[in-house]
């Protein structure tokens, strides 16, 4: 595709396009215009599946700019895409399988919520078919590559909406993470991928991979983004049977950093990333107190998610199209399907047990520290890497991910930088649930990111009726 562009080009953050709003030197529309071009003039990179047309979406800016009290909104006019595998009312759910397709007849709540606050919906970001892989490579469109170039993976299954915010095309956008989809492509762009605690965002509206695990997450360019739409997304939903409350924000004092030993770690013989990581802890002292711990029982709860029923979980969606369709889904994903049919009631009795003997033992674990710094990923691949070893590749960019929502935990992926030949590397700040204004608060400190008095949210309530109305 000729794209080698070596590096993220994060364009204007947030508070900067709500201040250029507020000013007058900027305006929605104007905004709107510029990322209507910006995305016309890529082509199509893989990066979005359909987005809204350019007289709509200038429309649309101009409604929000006429909207009663419209400079008030935490979110006037700033642009943002969403993973299609999340309805938007009107616009077609695609999960990358054209057979597949519907028509959304309501938005999703968390999306919803965005659009009440200001936002301006953009279009649907390229995804893994049925949000089934971690290296964006398996989708019928064209094949999205990372920012970093030299034929990179995008990283997946949230590939577009990792890569709408490193082209600077928007300043973040919407998408999930059941086992590492908003985290490793986050990673593999040089952006900041948020995946909170399960059940603070709602994923009704959200085509499920696997329902208990699901997470709706977020793609960013800053803490301060990630801070300022979470604002605005968390909130209880009696809809969403997981829906939770937020739990209490940071309140200060040193923050208890656990870190593997260097022996548990694992690089795939990856001899730059592992170097630039153990760099990278050498200075994580300064930014809280070390304690040496374990990763053993959160592998092992990893090894689970595809070597165990859970994958079985995804044909509650996917059982009848698989029978009926299986020549429209995506070779790789077709055989991950299948392989959940092996899986019996006393498979999925064994593994619930055997995990949570291991939640268990991680929780006496989050006694002793209150955040766990690892890789986000041990290697990169290019497409071509992964074409040719589609389920190890995969499984090995999982290393560090497939664990996170088994264990019910939260994550934070942090850029920080790149090796010596230009490949991004990327840490991932772990917490236990509903803990998320810590892992953010460190995650600031490591970005030397100062965050706003309050960013931090105990609870945020839900849009009332009134201001549900308004939709795309």
């Amino acid at each position: 595709m000729g794209y080698e562009v070596g590096a993220p080009a994060i364009g204007p953050s947030v508070e900067e396009i709500l201040a250029s709003h507020a000013s007058g030197t900027g305006s929605p529309t104007k905004t709107a215009l510029r990322v209507a071009d910006s995305i016309a003039a890529r082509g199509d990179d893989g990066t979005w599946l359909s987005t809204v047309p350019r007289e709509d979406l200038l429309a649309a800016a101009a409604d929000v700019e006429n909207r009663p009290g419209a400079r008030t909104l935490p979110l006037y006019g700033v642009p943002f895409g969403v993973k299609d595998s999340i309805d938007v009312e009107g616009v077609p759910t695609t999960l990358s399988c054209p057979d597949y397709a519907y028509t959304a007849t309501a938005t999703a709540p968390a999306v919803q919520r965005l659009l009440d606050a200001g936002a301006l919906y953009v279009g649907k970001t390229n995804l893994d078919q049925f949000a089934t892989g971690l290296n964006g490579t398996r989708t019928p469109y064209t094949v999205p590559r990372s920012v970093y170039g030299n034929e990179l993976i995008s990283g997946g299954s949230s590939s577009g909406s990792a890569l709408a915010v490193a082209l600077g095309q928007v300043p973040f956008a919407v998408a999930t993470d059941t086992a590492g989809s908003g985290r490793v492509p986050a990673a593999l762009n040089g952006v900041v991928g948020y995946k909170p605690s399960r059940g603070l965002i709602s994923t009704v509206g959200l085509v499920p991979a696997c329902k208990s695990l699901d997470c709706i997450s977020l793609m960013a360019g800053c803490i301060d983004d990630v801070d300022r739409v979470r604002a605005v997304m968390v909130g209880r939903d009696d809809d969403d049977p997981w829906s939770r409350d937020a739990g209490p924000g940071y309140t200060g004092g040193r923050i208890r950093i656990g870190l593997p030993p260097v022996d548990e770690l694992e690089f795939f013989g990856d001899d730059e990333m592992r170097s630039a990581h153990l760099a990278f802890r050498a200075r994580v002292e300064r930014f809280g107190d070390v304690v040496e711990m374990s990763l053993a029982p959160f592998l092992a709860a990893g090894e689970l998610l595809y070597q165990g029923p859970w994958v079985a979980e995804r044909l509650v969606e996917f059982a009848d199209f698989l029978a009926e369709h299986p020549d429209s889904i995506h070779p790789v994903v077709r055989d991950i399907l299948r392989s959940g049919e092996k899986y019996s009631a006393k498979d999925a009795f064994a593994a619930l047990q055997r995990l949570q003997e291991l939640k268990a033992e991680v929780g006496r674990l989050w006694q002793r520290m209150d955040a766990l710094v690892v890789p986000t990923i041990g290697t990169t691949f290019t497409v071509d890497e992964v074409q040719a070893r589609p389920i190890e590749c995969n499984t090995m960019l999982g290393h560090y991910t497939h664990f996170g929502n088994l264990l019910d935990l939260l994550g934070v992926a942090v850029p920080l930088g790149t090796t010596p030949s230009g490949r991004p590397y990327s840490a991932t700040i772990l917490a236990a649930a509903c803990t998320d204004d810590i892992a953010l608060h460190l995650a600031a400190a490591v970005l030397d990111e100062p965050r706003r008095t309050g960013a931090g949210i105990a609870a945020v309530p839900s849009p009332s009726p009134s201001t549900v109305e308004e939709s795309v």
